[in-house]
This record gives structure tokens, sequence and C-alpha cells, in this order.
């Protein structure tokens, strides 16, 4: 396969990238087919997965995929024959095997084809939620909760899960208040910030030993024209949202028919949650590093030359950034 525009490293990585994928293609294929068949209890297997699992030394739970995702394009030929032209990826077709039916098939198959794949998952729930009831929705996410962890060989324990996102909404929201929370407690000098990734896992920990109950946390719910998300976009069903009411700290952030956060402003000083809220959906990261930690907002004209606090008039920086420009100010 020749790749214009690439170097000989590029190409190569390109066309076996590719080969990866057509051979990952025939692996889950030949493993549903495997299931299906009888040798592996012919063999003395308990299961296919088991089979597979020992002969080829993956995990159990990734064997179990395999034959899954097999399974589910054999019902999704459209998808299976988009694969083997190299018209989407395996990754893509991964995550269409998740949501797709024969009914919806060619509808989230020409998303997939639009749509980068680490933004796919994301694109197929918002179009599920325009299309499917919120009934279906709900019952879909509750069947495909799941929580389950392992010890590593370095002796770690390694945790993962699928949470509907109205509880994920609500862990998320929690976990974070206890990093924010953290990460105003002083440090010793010699001591350097761990990475966002260790923070949280350190928060996870601290929520769980003292039962959440010092943690204040609120859920950010984005009211639009066409339904409503979470801070980070995933989709909510309004059942979802009616079922936090009553358990949880939650703000509505209503949008304009633009798209836009409705405006929030004062003369306070410090912003208020409202105006918090309205500029981290507009900004979104540092609006010089585009760092996600830290944030804190910056008022642009200073306060001291303004004396007040309007949403217009506000920037969104994280902590370094927004004390080297005040520096550099000063």
């Amino acid at each position: 396969m020749k790749v214009l525009g690439m170097g000989v490293i590029g190409e190569q990585l390109v066309e076996i990238g590719w080969e990866a994928n057509d051979n990952q293609s025939q692996v889950v294929h030949l493993a549903a087919d495997f299931a299906d068949s009888t040798e592996w209890a012919l063999a003395g297997y308990s299961s296919a997965s088991r089979w597979i699992a020992d002969k080829l030394e993956i995990a159990h739970r990734t064997a179990n995929e395999w034959i899954r995702i097999g399974r589910c394009l054999r019902e999704l030929p459209a998808t299976a024959e988009a694969l083997s032209g190299h018209r989407i990826s395996f990754s893509k077709a991964k995550e269409l095997t998740r949501s797709a039916t024969p009914e919806n098939e060619l509808d989230l198959l020409e998303l997939a084809e639009t749509v980068p794949a680490s933004e796919l998952g994301q694109a197929i729930a918002a179009w599920l939620q325009r299309y499917e009831h919120d009934e279906a929705i709900d019952a879909r996410h509750h069947d495909a909760r799941s929580l389950r962890w392992q010890t590593e060989r370095d002796g770690m324990v390694s945790v993962a899960g699928r949470l509907s996102p109205a509880a994920a909404g609500v862990f998320a929201a929690a976990i974070d208040a206890q990093v924010m929370r953290q990460a105003h407690q002083p440090k010793e000098a010699d001591t350097e910030w761990p990475s966002l990734a260790q923070q949280r896992a350190d928060a996870l920990v601290e929520v769980l030993g003292d039962g959440g109950a010092s943690v204040a946390a609120e859920v950010v719910i984005h009211v639009r024209g066409d339904g409503s998300t979470l801070d980070d976009g995933t989709p909510l069903t309004m059942s979802s949202v009616a079922s936090l009411i009553g358990e949880s700290f939650i703000r509505a952030l209503i949008h304009d028919a633009e798209g836009r956060p409705i405006n929030a402003s004062s003369r306070q000083r410090h912003p208020t949650a409202r105006q918090k809220r309205v500029v981290k959906e507009r900004d979104r990261t540092c609006l010089d590093c585009g760092s996600s930690e830290l944030l804190q907002y910056d008022h642009v004209p200073d306060y001291e030359e303004s004396k007040r606090t309007v949403v217009d008039e506000l920037e969104l920086r994280c902590a370094t950034c927004h004390r080297f420009r005040h520096q550099q100010a000063s």
C-alpha cells in the first residue's frame, strides 16, 4: 500500500497496521466459529473461551470478547464488509458491535465512517439518544453495568467497570471534587505533583475510605434543545436525570438556540458557581497551554482594574499559567 505524503517508516507502519487490522478481523470470526463447534469440548475444556485463552496465552475476558464480536459481526454484514474493505478499522467495528442492530446498522455505520475512532463511542451514544426511547436506553445501560478487578503481574490490582451515564456522573463528580480538595493541601518541598490519574486513584481511596461523607460534589447537567448531557458531553435520558434528583447535588446549565451557555454575571470579586460553569463550558481547558488540570478563573482585565466579575471577562487558565500571566503583568 502506497501512502502519499509519508516517509518509508510511516508507509510501513500504515501497511502493517492494516494487516494487523485484517488479522484481528479473521481472529474474531474464527473465535466465534470455534465457540459454535464441539472442538473445545472434545479437548476437555469447559468453554471455548478457556481453550482460546490457554492456547493463545491471553486473558479469559479477551477470548470472550473475541467470540462476542465475531458473533455480532455475523448479524451485521454491512459492518463486516466495511471492515474487510478498510472503510472502517477493527477498533470502530468493535465499538459498533456494542450498539448496532440489523435495524440501525446502516445509520451507525455511516456515522462511524465520518467520526474519528476516539469520538465514535460518544457519537453513537448521542445518535441513540435521538432515536431510541429513554426506557430502551436505560434498560440497555442497566444490563451492561459491570465492575471487575484482577491482580496484575507487578502486584498492582487493575479495576475496570461500566456505569450508566447518571451513575458515572455522580462517581466522576465525587472523585474530582476530592482531587480538587487535595490539590489545595500543602505538599512537601521535594515532592513532585502526581499525575491526574494518580490523583484520581488517591481520591478514590479517600472517598471509599470515609464513605464519601466528607465530599461535597455537584453534577452539572447541560440542557440543550436536542437533549441533556453531562459536563463531558455524555448523553443523559430524562428519566436518568430524574433518578438523580433528591440523591445528588445537581445544577442545570441551560444553552440557547445556538448552543451557547446562557450568560451569568455579577459584581462580586469571586465568580459564582454558575459563572464558573459557563466559563468552563466555553473554554474547556487552559487557554494558554491546553491543560485540563487545576483550572482557575482569571479576570481579564484584572479585577483591580475593572472592579467587576462578568463572564465575558473571565478566562480559564491552569494554576501555573494563571500565576505566570500575573507575574508577567507586574
